[in-house]
Formats: structure tokens, sequence, C-alpha cells
């Protein structure tokens, strides 16, 4: 072809007189593939000039310049010295190539006035393939990530072509792989990806293969969630087992978190609670994590723990809207959940949780009726009931005290049995009575404090409590009464040493303290030889005394007792005086009577005797008048006051009370007493 062309031209030039272009072709492939440390030649030849320029270029650098034909040394590039070899003929030989002159190579020939001509050759310098390995971007396969790549490399060596393998099979393109050159692109990888992936790595001089083992991450599943044992609620106090599992790779931990804290989890996602309460019920959160991809999972579930409400229900029935309606309450606290009470009789559709009130106005028609609550719990069902009633009949309590500075308070006390419990109003003398200096009203109402009390002035008098609830009320009266003893006697020990005193007050009687008067021998006197003829105060008892015990007597001595009632600076009316001493003789009051006793039996004899003798002289029988003899039993008391005895008795006063103030029955009197008897 060239000798071809080349004849040409020359015809041309003897017809025309001109001389043709230069012309450059390769005599070989311009795709060159070689081995490292061999020598390549990159072939040209060229027609239509002799001795052209010829340079080479690496890309745009120049590496090697010559001209064609002659003999002189070629200009070459700083680090070709070495490598390259200028050929006469324009063609460039590589010795002991390397990798490094792997490239695009351009030769181009000059002839001034033939024209510039070039031509391009591709190099490839092989190595042979070895140390093959096969890595991944990003280190872990996850499923559902958006890519996952593997590429392979090799030290040394280049491949060709490589192509990839999945359990034996080769991979081609398409929407899941995708194959450009040394790397394997899964899209969207999922657990199926799981596999074995083989690398097949060749060259024109060598061929190497290489596997990875490939594990697609996945997890956790959604998981499922066990409690054991199985049933809906559970009571305080049991114990109750959750278990959280899912799927993964690797297997993912579980974490179990009740109200945003965690509790103790073990490893198998386990959670075992014992003797529950119902603060633990509620929302328990298991999180499944996998700890490689760092996917987390959560799930809830409820745990409903129930605990019965503590004790019983109670009923109750409180007085509102200013004493005049009924509110029935029904409360049952506590419990989990709470319990639902009602009154059925009193509400059709009225409820409430742990406490509900309903409010009656016409509440007249259920005094004494038993009205009953409803409780219901998911544990439990019960009742209670109330009974609403009016005041009952009542009797008032007087109680007393006296500060230091002599002033006496007497507290009256009026306390009625009502459902709900009443108000007590007070009045004296048909005054309604307030708070205020002289007057104290409790705050619960059942008691009248009056301050400063004389109980020798107005403060004796009639004082009235009302009690009154929505249902009715009733009416009292407390007719106070100054210091006073109902009764006394007198008990002698077996030793006759000791003596036990013991006395009784009427219930209104207001009374600060007791005096108690003896009139005898001093005690504890071995042998006293001076008689007090006096009574004098030997104790001084408070007012809730009702006994006192002396000791310290004489037996062969002779004593005499009383008691003095005292109220404040007033003092009342002194008991009966009683007499402790020896068995023989009369007392000194008896004897006193019979001494006054004897002249009036003689009076009467002689007149009896006249009488007789005037009737028989004057001859005419008369009969005297029968007198009914009168048998006078004479006390101890009426002796020693002997203007009293012809007095008639008083009834004592009457006394309507509830409570009394009493110690008990008074003992028989053990020591011997002798009456008088005057005719």
């Amino acid at each position: 072809m060239r000798m071809l062309f080349g004849l040409i031209c020359v015809l041309l030039f003897f017809i025309t007189g001109h001389l043709c272009y230069l012309i450059l072709s390769p005599t070989g492939p311009v795709s060159v593939e070689a081995l490292v440390g061999t020598s390549v030649t990159l072939e040209v030849s060229h027609s239509g000039a002799s001795q052209p320029v010829v340079t080479w270029f690496m890309g745009s650098l120049p590496v090697a310049s010559w001209t064609v034909g002659i003999s002189s040394t070629s200009d070459y590039a700083a680090n070709y010295t070495n490598v390259l070899t200028a050929e006469q003929n324009g063609s460039l030989t590589f010795r002991n190539v390397s990798l490094g002159y792997n490239g695009t190579y351009t030769v181009e020939m000059i002839k001034i006035g033939k024209g510039r001509v070039s031509a391009k050759f591709y190099l490839f310098v092989y190595d042979i393939i070895k140390n093959v390995s096969v890595h991944t971007d990003p280190d872990e396969a996850i499923e559902g990530e958006r890519a996952f790549t593997l590429y392979s490399s090799t030290i040394p060596g280049e491949a060709k072509e490589v192509r990839w393998f999945f359990n034996g099979i080769q991979l081609e393109n398409g929407p899941h792989y995708f194959i450009n050159g040394k790397n394997l692109t899964i899209n969207k990888p999922s657990r199926n990806d799981t596999g074995r992936y083989t690398a097949v790595l060749t060259n024109p001089f060598s061929t190497e293969t290489r596997h990875r083992n490939i594990t697609v991450l996945y997890g956790p599943d959604r998981p499922v969630l066990k409690v054991s044992p199985t049933k809906a609620v559970f009571v305080s106090g049991e114990s109750v087992f959750l278990s959280c599992e899912g799927d993964g790779v690797p297997p993912p931990s579980a974490t179990w978190l009740f109200s945003g804290l965690s509790i103790p989890t073990s490893s198998a996602g386990t959670v075992n609670l014992t003797d529950v309460k119902t603060s633990q019920s509620g929302i328990y959160t298991c999180t499944l994590k996998n700890t490689r991809t760092g996917a987390e999972l959560e799930r809830n579930i409820t745990i409903n723990i129930y605990e019965s409400p503590s004790g019983e229900p109670l009923c109750s029935v409180h007085a509102v809207s200013g004493n005049i309606e009924l509110q029935f309450l029904c409360v049952w606290p506590g419990g989990a959940p709470k319990a639902q009470v009602s009154f059925p009789s009193l509400s059709t559709n009225g409820t409430g949780e742990g406490n509900f009130s309903v409010t009656i106005r016409d509440s007249q028609s259920l005094n004494g009726q038993k009205i009953i609550c409803n409780a219901e719990h998911p544990l439990i069902h019960t009742q209670c009931s109330v009974i609403p009633c009016a005041p009952l009949d009542f009797q008032p309590v007087i109680f007393t005290n006296m500060s230091q500075d002599e002033n006496t308070t007497v507290v009256i006390h009026c306390y009625s049995e009502a459902t709900p419990e009443a108000i007590t109003h007070w009045f004296k003398d048909g005054h309604r009575l307030e708070n205020g200096p002289k007057y104290q009203i409790s705050t619960n109402t059942v008691e009248l404090f009056i301050n400063d009390f004389n109980a020798s002035s107005a403060d004796l008098n009639t004082y009235t409590c009302t009690a009154i609830n929505p249902l009715g009320n009733r009416n009292m009266d407390a007719k106070l009464l100054g210091p006073q003893i109902s009764g006394s006697g007198v008990f002698l020990s077996n030793y006759h040493t000791e003596v036990t005193l013991k006395w009784e007050v009427p219930p209104t009687s207001v009374i600060t303290g007791f005096d108690i008067l003896l009139k005898g021998p001093a005690l504890f006197s071995p042998r006293p030889l001076n008689v007090a003829s006096e009574f004098r105060t030997i104790q001084m008892m408070p007012a809730t005394s009702r006994t006192t015990n002396i000791s310290g007597l004489d037996p062969k001595s002779t004593y005499y007792f009383r008691i003095l009632p005292k109220a404040g600076r007033t003092v009342g009316q002194q008991s009966e005086q009683h007499r402790i001493g020896p068995g023989t003789g009369l007392s000194g009051a008896a004897i006193a009577g019979i001494a006054a006793g004897i002249p009036c039996c003689i009076f009467v004899l002689l007149f009896l005797l006249g009488v007789i003798y005037c009737s028989k002289r004057d001859g005419n029988p008369r009969y005297p008048v029968s007198k009914a003899v009168e048998k006078v039993v004479v006390s101890p008391t009426s002796l020693a006051n002997p203007h009293k005895m012809l007095r008639g008795l008083k009834p004592p006063p009457e006394y309507r009370l509830q409570q009394f103030e009493q110690s008990g029955p008074l003992p028989s009197v053990h020591s011997r007493m002798r009456m008088a008897t005057t005719v």
C-alpha cells in the first residue's frame, strides 16, 4: 500500500512538478498490551517526505523528539531517558516497561512544506494479578439501606475484566445488581442477599479468584410480647412475668421501660415482677435494638393491677343548707381502680368513684329508715347503711372548774343521740345565749361554758338546751343548784383505825370542792388527853371526789365527821354528822333527848291524875279524849338540831338528768349507834 501510494506521488510529481504531502500510519495495533518488565514498541511508518521531525507525547507531555533518518541523538524527557528508544522509522520502543507508562500516546510528524500528521496509541501495562481482596462500602450490609457495594483490589496486578458471582451464579446488571468494573453494588439489600460473593479478575497475562461471605444485618422485627400468667387483671401482691422477643441479625437486645424509667431486664429480654403494687399498673414498653445497626423497635403492653379499697365502705348523713337538708355520703377510699358507690333508693342514676353524696330536702319521711349504699369494685361487691333519726331524749350533765384565782367555770353538757348530729341552741329564761365574756358555746355546740360563776347569784337559774337536726328537735332544762350533799355514809375498818367517807350530790349541784371536817381527838395521837370540841378541816377534796379515807384513829376514842360542799367562794350546807367511837352508853344527843323528855312525861301523868280525880268528884263519868302517842325516831342530826324536829320534811327537788354523778351505793355504818325514842 505504502509503495503504491509512493508511486502515485512520484507520478504526480513528474506530471505536476509537485511532491505529495507527508503521510503517517501505524504499522501495528494502536491498543497495545504489555507485561510489566518487558519491552514494547509503538510502530509507525510514513511516506510523502523524507526526514520528518518526530515527536511523541504522553497525553500533552512531550517525551521524545528526533529527526527520522538522522543518527543524531534524540531528545527525551528527563524521566524517560533510560526507558525509551527512538527508532529510525519514527516508532517508539519502551524498555522494561512499568505500570507508570500506562496511558495514551500521540506521535506527531512534521515536514516543512509537507504538512503535519499524527496518530494515537494506547498502552496498557499489566502485571501478574496477585493478592486479590474484596472490600465493602459501607462495612456492614444492612437491610433496607440504599446501597451496599463490594469492590476488588489487587497488589500487584490490574484486572482487565472482573466478573461477579453470588452463591456460584454469575450476576448481571439489573435493578438489584449493578456491576461497574471491579465494583458490585446491591441496591436496597435484604436478608435474602446474605451469602457468598465471588470476584473473578482477569487480564491478558493472569486470572485470580476471591470469595467474600456477606451477612445482611436486619431487624429487629416487630417485638412479640408475652405476659404470664395470661390474664387481663392482676391483684396486688401477685407476680407478673414479662418477655419480649423479635427476629434479627444479630439477635436484638431487649430493654423494658415503665413510666419512662428503665427496669431490670435479663439478657433474654424478660422481666419478673414480684409482689406487685397498684403503682406498677400502667404501660410497659419493650425496646428491641440491633446493636450492630442501631435499629430499634418498640411495643407497648398494658398491665392492670387491681387492689380492693381499704376497710369497708362508710355511710354517713350530714345536715346542710342551714340544718334543713340531709346530705347522704358514701365513702370507700383507696383501691385501684376506685370503687363505684351509689344510693339506689335515693338516686337512680347517680354514682361516684369512691365518694358519692345525695342531698335530700324533704327528709321527714326518711326518719328511722335504713338507707343503703351499694359499693362495687372489680374485686369485691359490698354495701353499708345509715339510719337517719331525729334527736332523742337526753339529760344535761354538769361539770365545774375553778382557776387559781378562784374563778369558777360551770360547763353544761347536752348531747342528744341523733343522725346526723344535732346542733344545740342554748337559752336562759327564754333568751337565746350567744358567745360573749360570760357565756361560751363549744364549736360542736353541745357544751355551754358559764364563766365567773357565782353560786349565790342569778347564775343559779334554769338553762335550756335545744338539740335540732333536719328531722326534728328535743328540749331539756337544767336547773343549777348551789353546793349540796344529797346523802353520805361512813364505813369503819375492821381494826377501827381507819374510816371511809362516801357521799353523793344532786346532779345539777355546782361544786368545786369538799372540806372534810372532824371533831374529836387529833389523828395519829397515842392517847389523846384533850378532845377538840369544834369541827376542824382535815382534808380538802376536789369536786370529782365522792369518797375519802381517814386513818390514824384511836379505837377507844369517839370521832364526828361532816362533809362541807363548796362552789368557789360559796359554802353550801354541810352533810349530816357521822359518829365513830365505842358502842357503850348513849350518845350525847340521846341523853339530851331523854333529859328533855322526863319533865314532859311527869307533867302528862299529873294531868291525867287530875282529870281522873275531878271526874270522880263530880259524880259524872268523864272519859278522857284519847290522844295518839307519837313515836319520834330521833336521828343523830335531829338530836343535834332539836329545833328541826317539828318541821315538816320538804320533798327533794325534781332532777331530770341522764347521767348522775354517783360513786356507788353507800356502805352501811358498822358502828353501833343508839337511837332515842321520846313518847
